[in-house]
């Protein structure tokens, strides 16, 4: 690992990803342990040759897959005390989604044939969650044979139960294209990285979204037919500085719901609700839902 890093180094090719990749390994191999502090970021900086932000946005990866805690500017992260297995499902207690869904993603990447259905208000989640599978890829430590993606997302027109502004006579406009262009900026990202796979490792790579007509209540993950994720969007008021004023919303935060995983060998209740999960997902995509464009 010590000279691949070297060898990279001399590339001047580091990204954000191979520094949190990088510095991942050395956690699941015990050479970062449970409590200890990271580098700082001047040592990181100075390692890798890369600049602050790369690191901070590699630290920013680590974090919300729940390796390390208390990112923050004052002093160096610590190593979380308890690891996520990206193998444990049976059994698993939930975890916010920050946490959570990016070892599972992970794992589901093990299969030849990768499935991913999701529904949820952004793709900012999915987008994070499928750093470390896609840069494995690209390195040629993973090699599926086909990645197939489809997200349900609202529609652009729609009238979003949340977020929108706390006061009934605030405008809306502004909330709303603050949504649609995190909507489509994190959708478009996602979409680039996939199919950039099609001529880089040359995967069979389909990736499609369609536009809800309603907001939706839940986020759900459904992964390669065997596994269910679903998390409840819990609505809070929030203060929000929009187009440069502090604005009251009724907003969620993803990143926070937490993940409830539910898998096919789970027993009698997992198999059912992977299953149901899975007619919902298609009900929904085979009817009320209509063609999606990621753009203005």
């Amino acid at each position: 690992m010590t000279h691949e890093r070297t060898a990279m180094n001399d590339a001047g090719s580091l990204s954000s990803e191979d520094v949190a990749d990088i510095l991942r390994g050395r956690i699941r191999d015990g050479e970062l342990r449970a409590g200890d502090h990271m580098p700082t970021q001047a040592e990181l900086e100075r390692e890798f040759g890369v600049r602050r932000g790369a690191v901070r946005r590699a630290l920013g990866h680590l974090k919300a897959e729940g390796l390390l805690t208390d990112v923050t500017r004052g002093a160096p992260p610590r190593v979380a005390g308890q690891l996520p297995s990206p193998r444990a499902t049976d059994g698993q207690a939930p975890q916010q989604t920050a946490a959570g869904l990016g070892p599972r993603i992970l794992a589901a990447f093990d299969a030849p044939d990768v499935r991913i259905d999701a529904v949820c208000l952004t793709a900012e989640s999915l987008a994070l969650a499928l750093a470390e599978p896609l840069q494995r890829i690209r390195s040629g430590r993973l090699v599926p044979r086909s990645v197939k993606v489809r997200i349900l997302l609202p529609g652009r027109h729609l009238e979003l139960a949340f977020p929108r502004p706390a006061d009934e006579a605030g405008d809306v406009r502004p909330v709303h294209e603050r949504w649609l262009d995190l909507r489509n900026v994190q959708g478009a990202s996602l979409r680039h990285n996939l199919l950039a796979l099609r001529s880089t490792r040359d995967l069979d790579v389909e990736v499609t979204f369609r536009a809800l007509p309603f907001t939706p209540p839940v986020k759900v993950y459904l992964l390669n037919g065997t596994e269910a994720l679903f998390a409840y969007y819990t609505v809070t008021r929030r203060t929000e500085e929009i187009d440069g004023r502090s604005v009251e919303l009724f907003d969620v935060l993803g990143s926070d719901s937490t993940l409830f995983p539910f898998t096919a060998a789970g027993g009698v209740q997992g198999d059912a609700f992977v299953a149901e999960s899975a007619r919902w997902f298609d009900s929904l995509w085979n009817t009320v839902a209509s063609e999606l464009h990621l753009d203005r």
